[in-house]
């Protein structure tokens, strides 16, 4: 493996004594500042606080101190101490708030989780490591040492490889999202010497998708996953505009929409899904749209400027669709096939939360209702027709309902799909055929937290976690999937973050108001499907509550809101196999869920 070289430094070691969680420290705790020459061949120049004595933690606790200025997770596990980051990766969450399982510490936002002693992500959604720090015990006080170069990093990319000299295998990754970032990454953290080619149809390199409905002007350049140089740097090819039309497993061969064929040794499908298509009479009007890219996005948004909007789904691109075009257009109104917004995902009373949160905004909803005919003046959309006789009016059309995964160019192939189109892999992200694996949206995969059950679920988190584990299976490392998928959507400038299935999975979702001021978390954890009985605590309509729902007298599913971090804990009893009652759900003793 091909790795940078780094210079020696010659080292000043500079030690400070702090208070631990920012607060002045007793007496007993304080000493003077001491500035340490390095021994000789020395380190990086540090900056050591005590931040506690060794008996303010017990075992199995965690809490954020400082040194310096920055911030740390100081945890005590196992017997002893360790010291990483206190932020996470993905969008910045405080860890000292998520939950603590064993060696790692779970995101209380969006359930990335980080090993608490090597500071490595182990769970997603993120790409990037916790900054580790040195821990050493004297005189029964606790000192954390943080290398001076990285007291303003909150991230730590892992070390990674390049291209070796006499490796003439190919791994092709058909795809550009999440799945194949992770398993062109997790290839060369895993000293793949190889040549990796990552093709996709999209016009950027790997983006954060999760961004485009949330947030409809955002630029396109702003939401890369990584910048160019870094492909260059790790050697990872990036093809651009090219759409893989064909597969040849006989021949390991993929053909492109230009004509070309490359070779394979080791093949990812990643593609991920394409949204559904309204059907009725007048689809192909101008300004009936959907969101899948950042052009649409931006098409949306300018188009809705001051005009009227109407929008076909009441699930998660839908509604977070109508909550930003809230405040930019002139009307929005939203079409939904069932009673109340989210009612097949999120259920009846949470949905008829989200439905007031809207119309507060002036969105009019027209529920238990659908299209007929889209009308339209000069080849583009005027008029909604709904199947009750409604007439709206529409100067933009957005279609919200559902995915299909993109497999047709697999047809004829030998690699198996099941009755919606999606990838058939086992635990290992392998296909039916040798040398072929599948990740991310676009596969059929036994869900372990459901006894294997083959499910299809696109989640970006999920995607991230396929890629990895399609990865080390190239590697020929026997790992399984064994995540529990987290999702999350946003109304309103409140964030709803979910960690599971949508329809049946695991949730958590948060309500801003300000950016960075956190007002409220709506949670829900498992896999939901076919519940039988929701048992509530608190309140939905005072936006705090806890919603156990039940299947054969056990929780499948949990929802909250002002519960943090109770989504996280659930997914953690979940991801270790353990099952949580419905005797524990009813009883007023929550003690089991290690809420602070």
């Amino acid at each position: 493996m091909v790795t940078k070289r780094q210079d020696p430094v010659v080292v000043v070691k500079l030690v400070f004594l702090q208070a631990a969680l920012g607060a002045a420290q007793p007496e007993e705790h304080r000493e003077m500042a001491e500035l340490k020459p390095a021994k000789e061949g020395g380190q990086a120049e540090e900056i050591t606080g005590m931040v506690c004595l060794e008996s303010d933690l017990k075992d199995g606790e965690m809490r954020e101190v400082e040194v310096g200025s920055h911030k740390v997770l100081l945890v005590r596990s196992e017997g002893g101490y360790s010291a990483v980051g206190n932020l996470c990766t993905h969008y910045g969450a405080t860890l000292s708030k998520g939950a603590l399982s064993g060696s790692r510490v779970r995101c209380p936002w969006h359930g990335a989780c980080f090993n608490i002693k090597t500071g490595d992500i182990e769970e997603y959604p993120g790409l990037d490591s916790l900054p580790c720090h040195k821990v050493k015990i004297e005189n029964s006080k606790v000192l954390v040492s943080i290398n001076k170069k990285d007291l303003e990093k909150t991230r730590r990319v892992k070390e990674m490889g390049c291209r070796v000299a006499g490796d003439s295998s190919t791994v092709l990754i058909i795809g550009g999202g999440p799945a194949a970032l992770v398993c062109a990454e997790t290839l060369r953290q895993g000293s793949y010497g190889g040549r990796i080619i990552m093709a996709t149809k999209e016009e950027l390199p790997p983006y954060d998708r999760t961004k485009l409905s949330k947030a409809m002007n955002v630029k396109a350049d702003s939401i890369l996953l990584r910048q160019l140089d870094f492909y260059q740097s790790c050697d990872i090819e990036v093809w651009l505009r090219r759409e893989a039309v064909s597969v040849n497993t006989d021949k390991k061969t993929v053909t492109f929409q230009d004509g070309s064929v490359q070779h394979y040794d080791q093949l990812l499908i990643a593609t991920g899904s394409r949204p559904r298509e309204v059907t009725c009479p007048g689809a192909d009007l101008d300004n009936v749209t959907l969101l899948r890219t950042p052009e649409d996005s931006s098409r949306i948004h300018q188009a809705a400027l001051g005009k009227n909007v109407v929008i076909l789904g009441t699930s998660f691109i839908g509604m977070e669709v109508a909550s930003y075009l809230s405040a930019t257009a002139s009307s929005v109104s939203v079409i939904g096939n069932s009673a109340v917004p989210y009612q097949n995902t999120l259920g009846t009373e949470i949905g008829r939360v989200a439905r007031k949160m809207l119309e507060e905004k002036n969105v009019k909803f027209y529920m238990e209702d659908g299209v007929m005919e889209l009308r339209g003046e000069n080849g583009k959309v005027k008029q909604v027709l709904l199947k009750s006789g409604k007439i709206l009016p529409a100067d933009v059309f957005v279609t919200g309902i559902g995915v299909q995964p993109n497999s047709a160019f697999l047809k004829g192939s030998t690699v198996a799909l099941d009755s919606t189109g999606a990838v058939i892999v086992d635990k290992f992200m392998q296909t039916g055929v040798p040398g072929v694996f599948a990740a991310g949206d676009v596969t059929s995969f036994p869900l372990s937290l459901r006894k294997d059950k083959m499910v299809n679920i696109g989640h970006w988190q999920l995607a991230h976690a396929h890629g990895r584990i399609a990865a080390l299976n190239m590697l020929k490392k026997r790992v399984g999937i064994n995540s529990v998928p987290f999702f999350w959507t946003m109304l309103m400038g409140k964030s709803f973050r979910y960690a599971g299935r949508v329809s049946a999975g695991v949730f958590s979702s948060f309500l801003y108001g300000k950016p960075g001021s956190v007002l409220s978390c709506v949670c829900i954890a498992g896999y939901g499907e076919g519940h039988t009985e929701v048992i509530m605590k608190g309140k939905v309509e005072e936006m705090k509550f806890l919603a156990f729902y039940i299947k054969e007298d056990v929780v499948v599913a949990v929802a909250s809101l002002n519960f943090d971090p109770s989504v996280s804990q659930v997914a953690e009893i979940m991801a270790s196999g353990r099952t949580i009652s419905k005797a524990q759900a009813k009883s007023d003793d929550m003690s089991w869920l290690k809420l602070p």
